[in-house]
Formats: C-alpha cells, sequence, structure tokens
C-alpha cells in the first residue's frame, strides 16, 4: 500500500518573472486563454486553436529528471493550465535587450523586414528564441526545422530566415537573462516541487496532477472516467475543435517516472511520457527511420508537447508510431493499480475508437526491439505537405533475406488504411519464402485488397490510399536492392 501524498488546491509555476499561484482553474482552461484573458498578455496569439500556425508559440522551462533546465516552445493555444504545476512560462512580453533596446531576436526581425501583419510575428519571434538559446549560430536546416511549426500568411520566409541567421551579431546568447538566471530559476523551480498532489474543483469538474505515477496509478484507478492528458496535442483540440468535456482531467506531463528512456540487449524502452523530442536522438542513433519519422510529426512545438505513449493510447488509426512500432515487434506494457501485463502492441488496437485497455488502465512503457543485422526497416510517411501535416497513409516495413536471397521472415504494418493500425497478413504471407525480386513484389501488391479496404477522406481518397499503399513496397523492394538513384533526397543533400 502506498502512502497517500498531500493535497494542494492551487497550481504553482513562474509567469515571466513572477511565482504564480491558481487556485481556480477549469480542467479544459488552455494557457492561451488564461494568458489573454486573466493576465491581460495580449502578445501570444490565436491563430488557429490546434497547434498547426505557431502564433501562440511561449516557452515552457522545465526541470529534467536528471535536473537540467530546459526551455521549449509549445502551442499555448492547446496547453491547458493543468500541466504547468512546477513549471516557468515564458511569454514574448519578457523579452528585453540591454538597457532600452530591443532584444536581439526582435531587432534581427525589424532590421531585416521579418514582419508584415504582426500577427504572427511573436510565435516567430518565440520560436527563434528557444532556437537562439539553444544554438546561437545555427545551420539553415535548424532554423527551418525550429520553423516547422510557425506559418506566415503575408512576409513569406526569406527575410525571417535572414533574421535567424544575424541574432547573434545583436547579442550573445549566453548573456541572456534565461542564461545568465539559469541556476536561480533552477533553484526556484525545485523548491516548487513539493511531492504533493494537485486537486483543484469538485466532483467531476476536477483538475488532478498526481504526485507521481504510483499516485497516478491509485488516482486512475479511483477515477476511471478520468481523461488522461500527458501531451494535449490530441486533447487540447477535443476542447477547441470538438467542444468535448474532458473533466475530470488528469494531468502527467509533470512525471519523471513516465520519462524512462533506455536501450538495452537490443532493445528501447520508452516510458509512456516520453515526448518525440526527447525520444528522437535515441531512435536516431539506434533506429534511423524512425528519427526520420519524428522529424515529420507536426512542428517543434508539437514534438515538444505530444508523447509517443498519448500517440499509442489514443488509438488513432492514422497516429504515425504505432505502424512503425507493430512492424518492429513492440511490446506495450500496461498499469492498473500495482498490478501490469504486458502485451504485443498490434494486440492493443481492437476496432475504431476501442483498445485493450481496461477501466483504470494506462499506458506505462512500449519496448522497442532495435532491427538485428540483416534485417531492413524502412517507414514511409504520405500526406499533402511534406512537414507539420496529419498522415493519409503511413507503411512500415521489416524483412530479413535468408542466404538464398528469400525472404525469410516480413512484417507489414499501415496507419490510414483501416480502422486501426494494422499488419498487412496476407501481402506478408505472398512474399514469405519467396525470393525478393520485383515479380515477388508485383504478385504480393496484388494481394493489399485482401487486407485493406480504405476510406475517402479530406486528406486521401480510398483509390489513392489503395494505390499508394501497392507502391510503397515497390519503394521498400528499390531502396533494398540498392537501386542507383535514392527514392529520397533531402534538398540539403541534393545541394
Amino acid at each position: 500500500m502506498n502512502p497517500l501524498p498531500a493535497v494542494r488546491s492551487e497550481l504553482r509555476f513562474i509567469l515571466n518573472g513572477r511565482d504564480v499561484a491558481v487556485r481556480e482553474a477549469a480542467p479544459d482552461q488552455t494557457l492561451l486563454d488564461w494568458l489573454r484573458l486573466t493576465r491581460s498578455l495580449k502578445g501570444t496569439k490565436e491563430g488557429c486553436a490546434e497547434g498547426d500556425c505557431g502564433a501562440c508559440t511561449v516557452l515552457v522551462g522545465r526541470l529534467t529528471p536528471a535536473g537540467d533546465l530546459v526551455y521549449e516552445g509549445v502551442n499555448a493555444c492547446i496547453r491547458f493550465l493543468g500541466s504547468l504545476d512546477g513549471c516557468h512560462v515564458v511569454t514574448v512580453e519578457h523579452l528585453a535587450g540591454e538597457g532600452d533596446r530591443l532584444h536581439p531576436v526582435q531587432q534581427a526581425m525589424v532590421d531585416f523586414h521579418g514582419s508584415q501583419c504582426g500577427f504572427c510575428t511573436p510565435g516567430f519571434v518565440m520560436s527563434l528564441y528557444g532556437l537562439w538559446m539553444q544554438s546561437p549560430d545555427p545551420s539553415d536546416r535548424e532554423i527551418e526545422t525550429a520553423l516547422q511549426g510557425n506559418l506566415c500568411r503575408c512576409t513569406g520566409y526569406e527575410a525571417i530566415m535572414r533574421a535567424a541567421r544575424a541574432i547573434s551579431s545583436y547579442g550573445k546568447a549566453a548573456k541572456d537573462p534565461l542564461a545568465v538566471e539559469r541556476e536561480e530559476m533552477k533553484a526556484r523551480l525545485k523548491a516548487l516541487h513539493d511531492g504533493a498532489r494537485v486537486e483543484i474543483g469538485q466532483g467531476k469538474k476536477r483538475l488532478i496532477v498526481p504526485a507521481g505515477v504510483d499516485d497516478f496509478a491509485a488516482v486512475l484507478e479511483a477515477e476511471p472516467a478520468a481523461t488522461v492528458v500527458a501531451g494535449s496535442t490530441d486533447v487540447g483540440l477535443w476542447v477547441t475543435k470538438q467542444m468535448r468535456d474532458i473533466a475530470p482531467a488528469v494531468f502527467i506531463a509533470g512525471l519523471d517516472g513516465l520519462k524512462s528512456l533506455a536501450e538495452k540487449d537490443g532493445v528501447i524502452t520508452i516510458g509512456a511520457g516520453v515526448t518525440y523530442t526527447e525520444a528522437f536522438a535515441t531512435l536516431s542513433q539506434h533506429i534511423p527511420a524512425l528519427g526520420m519519422l519524428i522529424a515529420r510529426i507536426g512542428g517543434g512545438q508539437v514534438r515538444n508537447m505530444g508523447t509517443i505513449g498519448g500517440n499509442i493510447a489514443n488509438g488513432s488509426p492514422i497516429g504515425d508510431t504505432p505502424p512503425p512500432l507493430i512492424a518492429l515487434g513492440a511490446r506495450l506494457t500496461l498499469r492498473k493499480g500495482n498490478a501490469r501485463r504486458t502485451i504485443p502492441l498490434e494486440e492493443f488496437f481492437i476496432a475504431y475508437g476501442k483498445q485493450d485497455r481496461q477501466p483504470g488502465e494506462f499506458v506505462e512503457s512500449v519496448a522497442v526491439p532495435v532491427p538485428a543485422a540483416g534485417e531492413k526497416f524502412a517507414v514511409y510517411k504520405i500526406s499533402k505537405r511534406r512537414d507539420e501535416d496529419i498522415t493519409a497513409t503511413l507503411g512500415a516495413f521489416l524483412m530479413k533475406l535468408a542466404a538464398d536471397g528469400t525472404v525469410a521472415s516480413v512484417r507489414i504494418a499501415y496507419g490510414g488504411m483501416a480502422a486501426t493500425p494494422k499488419r498487412a497478413a496476407a501481402v506478408e504471407k505472398a512474399l514469405l519464402g519467396q525470393p525478393w525480386t520485383e515479380a515477388t513484389v508485383e504478385a504480393a501488391m496484388e494481394r493489399y485488397a485482401e487486407d485493406f479496404s480504405p476510406l475517402t477522406d479530406m486528406r486521401a481518397s480510398a483509390e489513392y490510399r489503395a494505390l499508394a499503399a501497392k507502391n510503397l513496397l515497390m519503394r521498400f523492394y528499390m531502396e533494398t536492392t540498392g537501386a542507383e538513384t535514392p527514392v529520397q533526397v533531402s534538398r540539403y543533400e541534393a545541394a
């Protein structure tokens, strides 16, 4: 029996330079609304209310499990107030240069004409600020990556790129207040972490921030109908676009116990609270194709918030991570109270909107085997726009050839082709034991109709999805047989 933690009835965090205690907050109150309506900080704009345009970008500083302080750009429009306990929120109003001068990022934007109507400008400034603090002299690739989640409708991006390249000529990142005051801020944030559970509101209209993972398990077992909010990149849209009631809501983004990330004996174990950004380096090192996929999920703000565990638990048929994890043979650990069970990830998805998760049970971690020597693995995402777009269809392939060139093992999984992420069992059967040749692949392509009956929606027609899925198998064949011309080349490599 785990001891009950202390309970406090207020959220505590730091806004710019001041300590804040919030005693009244609805479970679905967004940071954006709170900043604008309660604090009259109007620099943070609402453009899309779904985490796409970046006009609402702010920085959120948080302590990592190792005790480091990191600042990340996030979308305030879909970030809930309940997720900010123990954090440092930095808005555009906090930026200042030496004396009465503008901040270096702002001055660069002015001098290089990076703003026209100005509506999106604060969001660009905050994204560039976050980049500048991490990389004072960024490459063009780093700048473009940092701005994936920011849209401008009138200036165009080249002026903003020029401004980004010039920021360090206006000042040094090491002299910025966020750098100079880092140790002081770490101490202030550490003091806010008192080990208490936060509960605000009464009855169903409650906001809960568990004290730790064990407390989270106890809370969810007692409140199995509660909405679990990790990164809120999906749940935020339930509120802003679908007007859904998410109360009571349990916020788990700050639980260090769900942040485990380790590789051991050829298996990467990822805690459910690990964000895309946090997983990127490890996955890029051990499974490069997954790193490339993560780089295309949303913009930086979404990757800083969204979690791999949340992407799995949400059960969306177009979630980006389940198909490649299924192809890799990942196993999912589920927890209810103090009891745990582990299942193959593919068995977790039962039907549209239905997963093998009992009331009060939650996704705790996922274990992902690293492809062995000789195994070929690839992931292909098809979307209307390369960056920051939702998948139309996504195919993942894991294959090993025998010494005689026949297919010894193969696992193929797709998203966007069925009501759940799904294996292409008939296609796999057609390939298994056959020579890895174009004729074999073409014959297997005819079996897709046995596995999938895709739908037509705003992202793609059923006919397009069916054809694209087949062609992805041919692409995998071309890439694994040493085609002279690479199938995919970045513009940086081409240059």
